[in-house]
């Protein structure tokens, strides 16, 4: 079976985006979409409706475009459980009230035993410092918590 990667709503956001001009931006662009079209196949992948609701906001076409590469991927549920990871990670994460919704995707990816969280997000999801608390939260909860990477460590085998 394959392994499953739940994909953050950052992902079909820098895979849509017109390119950056910043050089950073524009490189996890490019790698986004060379690790989408040359290794999402060797996953399963999933989203959950927090990453369907964030990816429908903004600008109509851009919404749009990112709903688009996202139809079709299972949806995992959001239950009791998740909200209650959610919050543990909120407290044990140290995670400011504006990343609620970043710690509701580690939740949902936990709960349901997902094997990788993609994201690009590094202030809150992929942060090294953060990730001791995110880890604890999970394991107090009875749950593992996935490997957390960008597409870039993702890339090979």
């Amino acid at each position: 079976m394959k392994p499953t990667v739940y994909v953050e709503t950052t992902i079909p956001s820098y895979l849509t985006a017109w390119p950056s001009r910043d050089l950073v931006r524009s490189a996890h662009q490019r790698l986004t979409k060379l690790w989408w079209r040359t290794r999402r196949r060797h996953f399963r992948l999933v989203v959950s409706q927090f990453v369907l609701d964030e990816a429908a906001g903004g600008d109509a076409i851009a919404a749009a475009a990112r709903l688009k590469v996202l139809a079709g991927l299972p949806r995992l549920l959001i239950t009791e459980e998740v909200a209650e990871l959610a919050a543990t990670v909120m407290l044990q994460g140290e995670f400011p009230p504006k990343a609620a919704q970043d710690a509701a995707h580690i939740a949902v990816a936990a709960v349901h035993g997902v094997d990788f969280l993609l994201t690009w997000n590094c202030t809150h999801i992929n942060n090294a410092q953060l990730l001791p608390g995110i880890q604890q939260a999970c394991r107090q909860a009875g749950f593992h918590c996935p490997v957390i990477c960008t597409p870039e460590e993702l890339m090979t085998p």
